[in-house]
């Protein structure tokens, strides 16, 4: 479908964040899980030369800009470009919002340039790779961010190794209802105490080992629960929701949202519980349909 805004073709991409079930700080294997909270990116030409990103919901415009200019250089053409951003993802809050704006504006940018040139497109691990490449460029992550950001690009659950960017699991994910707890408190991923994270790495290996054998909820909580305790957040958080019948709880990157994955039957539950909380709720759902072309 091609859209258009006066003479210029436009393009449209939706990248969903994510949530974490093994953060990868502390030993380069990582899991997460799409979520229905979306970063949106629309990509035009303008007369103006240059590229021009906007946004009015605290995304990363620096960032935005170097998406665009890492797709346009290895294309090796200039074109001005517009880029405008809208979400329902919070920022900084350990939801992979800043891999999902890599995902959304490289897409748009690769996608409306080839179309533009009638260049190949990028696959799509092609364009994961620049996305990761410039967000590493960009210092807002210590990793790559590969488990959160295939997450965010595919959809559903992936268990990766960040370092190598390898995925080595990759399946859709319980179709499920997530509550999200932001504490009132930004966490920065680049600003995180990388050497203290590695105390707690042979327990985050014990948690890895239950994500590779699909046991995700377990691999979630015993990741939440030493995650919380290194970073100086309040465990009590998942360990409430938990209580509340939440099939699994714990801490999201590296803050400052806490996820939990719930049923039916215990929804209002943990909603009641966390209510005891200075905080946001957010109700959402798992997305296994990752990073698409409007």
């Amino acid at each position: 479908m091609y859209d258009f805004i006066g003479d210029y073709l436009k393009k449209t991409v939706v990248s969903p964040g994510s949530a974490t079930i093994i953060n990868a700080i502390s030993t380069g294997f990582g899991s997460a899980f799409g979520i229905d909270l979306n970063i949106k990116a629309s990509v035009c030409e303008n007369k103006k030369d240059k590229i021009i990103s906007k946004s009015d919901i605290g995304a990363d415009t620096k960032l935005m800009d170097m998406c665009a200019d890492a797709i346009l250089k290895h294309y090796n053409v200039d074109c001005p470009l517009t880029i405008e951003t809208e979400t329902n993802l919070p920022m900084g809050s350990g939801l992979s919002s800043s891999s999902a704006l890599s995902n959304a504006v490289c897409k748009g940018v690769s996608s409306y340039i080839a179309d533009e040139f009638d260049f190949k497109p990028l696959d799509d691990l092609e364009v994961l790779n620049l996305a990761i490449d410039t967000s590493l460029d960009a210092k807002v992550t210590i990793t790559g961010a590969y488990d959160d950001a295939s997450a965010s690009f595919f959809g559903g659950v992936v268990v990766t190794d960040n370092y190598n960017r390898k995925i080595l699991l990759k399946e859709k994910f319980n179709e499920s209802d997530i509550l999200i707890f932001l504490v009132d408190k930004d966490s920065l991923t680049i600003d995180v105490d990388v050497k203290k994270t590695s105390l707690i790495s042979s327990m985050v290996d014990l948690a890895f080992k239950q994500a590779l054998d699909k046991n995700y909820f377990n691999a979630l909580n015993l990741n939440g629960i030493l995650y919380s305790s290194v970073l100086g957040y309040d465990s009590n958080i998942a360990l409430e929701a938990l209580s509340a019948g939440a099939l699994a709880s714990g801490l999201s990157g590296t803050g400052s949202a806490f996820t939990a994955i719930v049923d039916d039957q215990s929804i209002d539950q943990v909603k009641d519980a966390w209510s005891q909380f200075e905080g946001k709720i957010i109700q959402t759902h798992v997305n296994n349909q990752g990073t698409i072309l409007l």
